[in-house]
C-alpha cells in the first residue's frame, strides 16, 4: 500500500476531520481514505446527456416519447399557456 504526508493541513479542517470521523466510528487515517475512495468513484460516474438523464429520471412515472439532445442550440424562451 501506498503512503503520503499531507503537509500544511490548517487546523481547523484537521479538528473537522477528526470529529466526521469519531462520529462515523473511523480513526482519521481510515476516514481519509474513505473520503478518497468516494471522491475518485463520483469521478468516474458516467454521466449521460441531459435528455438522457430526464428520461432516466421519469422513466417510472410514464414518459414514453424520447427527449432530444439539444447540445449546441441556443436556449429558447418557454411558451406557457397554449
Amino acid at each position: 500500500m501506498a503512503q503520503f504526508i499531507v503537509r500544511h493541513l490548517e487546523e481547523a479542517v484537521k479538528a473537522r476531520l477528526k470529529r466526521r470521523a469519531a462520529r462515523r466510528g473511523r480513526s482519521m487515517e481510515e476516514e481519509v481514505r474513505h473520503i478518497l475512495r468516494d471522491a475518485l468513484k463520483q469521478e468516474y460516474r458516467a454521466v449521460g446527456e441531459l435528455g438522457t438523464r430526464i428520461a432516466a429520471r421519469f422513466a417510472g412515472a410514464g414518459l414514453t416519447q424520447d427527449l432530444p439532445e439539444l447540445r449546441g442550440q441556443p436556449p429558447r424562451a418557454a411558451v406557457l399557456g397554449k
